[in-house]
């Protein structure tokens, strides 16, 4: 019997092939183990996103628990946004919320995320109990899913409604609504489409259809991946922005009316200015290795903390969650951005809202409000080449960048090298490029900061000259 491990976050297996039923009945059933073993009176929310099979899986997971004696709280929606879950985990104060995506990855896979009680990723440690008791095979005698609702284990929520009542107890609609803005939602297929037609009836609309294979596309909200959205918006010429969230929503991506993507580099900084200069608000700010260094220089001139954690939204959540009200703004270069107000957790469609009401109330467009941001920490611009190598030529790099070989790019002298994460080689006038491994695939990411993409893309094709020799 294959054995199941978690990745970054949560388990993720192509459909059919290792991820089935019966592999699902394991991992639902080792997460019964870990909630009984650790929890009183355990219990769980439990959905799916729109992707294959998603509610078969989620109606499996919630009958296995059910049957290990927990309480399941199992959303009546075809499908929901991971954090619509961890919303909910907090709202109905479970012990754990699971749901079952892939998030961004093919359309091949699925995958299972746990959330825990605070409403944000479980702990490396929380997952780690769960993998120690994934049995190698499980035969239970489960009950059809009514037989549960009759007794009580298994109450139907509305997490969509809860969600929408959250969103309108926090935004004031009507400043986006009434604004004047044309703006555009991708919705890339994902859990997110239903929620901002609801919110945002107005809005042009892309990929909101019913499509549990994403057109074959990774629901992955980078550039690459949104050439229609990105011509829409360049053809319309008279646009102000677009939102886009990836499979299960907690993701976000954003373009300006031109049609330019807006990374989650300068969304993270866009937040933080936001917060303190118009607001008037303070906060500690949290963002991953891989993230902008003007970040850092923002917080300075902002006079906030900022701490630097390993890559994976895991980490930052934890310091989230012991923080408190002191936490402001926090995020990762991949989408994954949280703010202060809300759950510790990634949320695509609740940091998009926060943007547009930002350019509602300011009057200003995403380029001008950015401008405002260059005037403080200067221009730039981060890009990153993904290099499909062979296990052994990415090991052989890994190992180079260990024993401080790389001293110099071309004309680029290393000035000094970070390895919390990775290896990050300071060049320079504010320039830098990282080497990262991949955990699960033959993947090196290499990532370069630069003054604009030009030169960023200079450093990375020297970097990828370099170690490719």
């Amino acid at each position: 019997m294959q054995k199941i491990k978690f990745g970054t976050d949560g388990w993720r297996a192509i459909i059919a092939l290792d991820f089935t039923v019966e592999n699902v009945q394991r991992v639902a059933y080792a997460t019964a183990v870990w909630l009984k073993e650790n929890y009183s009176a355990p219990t769980a929310v439990v959905g799916n996103d729109p992707r294959f099979g998603g509610r078969m899986f989620a109606e499996t997971t919630a009958r296995v628990l059910a049957y290990e004696g927990i309480t399941v709280y199992l959303a009546v929606n075809e499908f929901v946004s991971t954090p619509m879950i961890s919303l909910g985990t907090v709202k109905l104060k479970t012990t754990a919320g699971i749901i079952i995506t892939a998030s961004h990855n093919p359309p091949e896979y699925n995958g299972y995320k746990i959330k825990a009680y605070y409403g944000g990723p479980a702990t490396p440690e929380m997952i780690e109990l769960v993998e120690d008791n994934i049995p190698d095979k499980v035969s239970l005698g489960l009950l059809e899913l009514d037989e549960y609702k009759k007794s009580g284990l298994i109450k139907d929520i509305d997490l969509e409604e809860m969600y929408l009542t959250q969103v309108r107890a926090n935004f004031d609609m009507s400043v986006i609504e009434e604004s004047g803005m044309r703006l555009a939602y991708d919705a890339m297929f994902g859990a997110g489409k239903n929620v901002m037609r609801d919110l945002l009836p107005d809005l042009t609309f892309l990929h909101t259809d019913v499509n549990p294979g994403f057109e074959g596309q990774a629901p992955e909200p980078i550039d690459k991946n949104l050439t229609e959205l990105r011509e829409l918006l360049q053809v319309a010429g008279d646009m102000d922005g677009a939102l886009v969230t990836d499979g299960d929503a907690d993701r976000i991506g954003m373009y300006d009316g031109e049609g330019n993507f807006i990374d989650s580099h300068h969304l993270l900084l866009l937040l933080i200015h936001y917060m303190v200069k118009y607001k008037g608000e303070k906060g500690a700010v949290i963002t991953t290795f891989s993230t902008t260094s003007k970040i850092a220089q923002l917080c300075k001139a902002y006079d906030l903390p900022h701490t630097t954690t390993k890559i994976g939204f895991k980490y930052i959540c934890d310091l989230i969650v012991n923080m408190g009200d002191e936490f402001l703004v926090g995020g990762e270069e991949s989408g994954g951005i949280a703010i202060r107000g809300h759950i510790p957790e990634r949320d695509g469609i609740w940091i998009g809202l926060i943007i547009w009401e930002f350019m509602a109330k300011s009057g200003k467009s995403l380029p001008e409000l950015i401008q405002e941001i260059y005037a403080v920490v200067g221009s730039f611009a981060v890009e990153r080449y993904d290099l499909h190598l062979t296990e052994e030529k990415k090991q052989e790099i890994i190992a180079s960048c260990k024993a401080k070989k790389y001293t110099a790019f071309g004309t680029y002298q290393v000035e000094s090298i970070e390895d919390m994460d990775g290896y990050k080689f300071h060049l320079g006038d504010s320039q830098w490029v990282m080497m990262r491994p991949s955990g699960t695939e033959p993947v090196l990411r290499v990532y370069a900061e630069a003054a604009d993409s030009e030169a960023a893309f200079a450093i990375l094709d020297i970097v990828k000259e370099t170690v490719l020799a």
